[in-house]
């Protein structure tokens, strides 16, 4: 195995473990409202390491490439982008249905 090979499979088990972590954490969670709170890591860090690994791998086998190199930039920035505005609406749709406000429930008895 090469170094680049070597730093592909550690990134690439390290983002394994996120996931994993996470299913499992989520398996465990008590309600939605925590299970969308615990995307996180893996929207934030698991990911993007994928994308980085993939870079590396590209990059030891065929060479620098500016265009994978602003693809991979590109494809980061939408997950971030997209995982926390995907993670905000979900929050409020699930604290909006999940959650009982006493002042507005006391007046549709």
């Amino acid at each position: 195995m090469t170094i680049a090979e070597i730093i592909v499979s550690v990134l690439v088990i390290n983002a394994t473990i996120m996931v994993v972590a996470t299913a499992l954490a989520m398996w465990r969670a008590p309600d939605a409202l925590t299970r969308v709170n615990l995307l996180g890591p893996v929207v934030g860090v698991g990911v993007p390491l994928l994308l980085v690994a993939k870079l590396i791998m590209d990059w030891s086998t065929q060479g620098f490439d500016p265009n994978n190199f602003v693809r991979a930039i590109i494809a980061i920035a939408g997950v971030w982008i997209v995982g926390s505005v995907g993670s905000y609406y979900m929050g409020r749709s699930i604290y909006g249905v999940t959650v009982v406000d006493r002042l507005h429930h006391e007046a549709y008895k």
